[in-house]
């Protein structure tokens, strides 16, 4: 059973992309699109208080009459994030993600935020896992791929 350890060694350059807690959304969403990521963590005091989503900006951010480029993330982020450990399973991950109804799950290792398992690097790496498992079933199954 594949963990959230092999998908950090298999994305050794898992950047980590923050932001302060009083900087602008529109500065957050910049970023965001630069990276290509879905969230950002948030910093204070060079400590991470929580994590601001695609999503977050969407339920709070002009639906609600706020401008990206007036608000503060401290406003919208989230701030109870679920989180995970390197030894977490892919599935736990993926039944974390369900139950919380996130996206993002951030790593937590010796009391720091290591790295972020996004919803789609997640379903990349079970699929991996997936197409391993149903190749071996079908060298079982056939007889091949064995040595005599």
């Amino acid at each position: 059973m594949a963990t959230v350890q092999k998908l950090l060694e298999n994305k050794p350059e898992m950047p980590l992309y923050r932001v302060q807690a009083t900087q602008t959304v529109l500065h957050a969403l910049q970023m965001m699109d630069e990276a290509n990521t879905g969230a950002v963590l948030v910093e204070e005091q060079d400590k991470i208080i929580g994590i601001f989503t695609e999503r977050d900006y969407a339920r709070q951010g002009e639906v609600r009459g706020r401008r990206a480029d007036q608000t503060i993330v401290a406003e919208v982020m989230t701030r109870q994030m679920v989180m995970v450990k390197p030894e977490t399973s892919l599935q736990e991950c993926a039944e974390l993600m369900r139950k919380y109804r996130v996206r993002h799950l951030p790593i937590l290792a010796n009391d720091h935020i290591i790295g972020v398992v996004s919803i789609r690097g997640l379903a990349e790496a079970l699929l991996e896992e997936q197409k391993g498992t149903i190749s071996q079933l079908e060298n079982y199954i056939l007889g091949t791929g064995y040595g005599n």
